[in-house]
């Protein structure tokens, strides 16, 4: 299960309507180990694609090392479709290498009736998808 924040998450959600109608894409880093998201860092959709998303790698890069000099991880990597709903598609698992982390999906397409976006969770790993519950806290405890 992913417990965040009610910032985190509406964080995130403001990203992708703000990125809209491109995907936008991001992470949440955590202290190393802890599995805790806390840390909101948007990235740039360097593809500024409707349909796709792409890390700028250099922008990535300084990433890392951020986060690696301030002993934290990648708890959740973020991004948006704008089309579809909120479920990785073939290209998102294909480039899913963080086994650790939870991938968010939101999704800024009405297409289930429930509202105007979709904010689900998922474990990806070796290419095998699995949906996780989403916890919203106030604060963590």
């Amino acid at each position: 299960m992913l417990t965040l924040t009610k910032v985190l998450h509406d964080q995130i959600v403001e990203h992708a309507r703000q990125d809209h109608p491109d995907e936008a894409c991001g992470v949440v880093a955590g202290p190393a180990g802890t599995g805790r998201p806390e840390r909101f860092i948007p990235m740039l959709n360097a593809a500024r694609s409707p349909t796709f998303y792409e890390f700028d790698s250099s922008d990535l890069l300084r990433l890392y090392r951020e986060m690696d000099d301030r002993d934290e991880e990648p708890v959740i990597i973020y991004h948006s479709h704008t089309a579809t709903e909120a479920y990785p598609s073939r290209t998102d698992i294909s480039y899913a290498n963080e086994p650790g982390a939870h991938y968010v999906l939101v999704s800024t397409a009405d297409t289930d009736d429930a509202g105007p976006f979709q904010f689900r969770s998922f474990r990806i790993v070796d290419g095998e998808v699995t949906e996780e519950d989403v916890e919203v806290v106030a604060e963590y405890s």
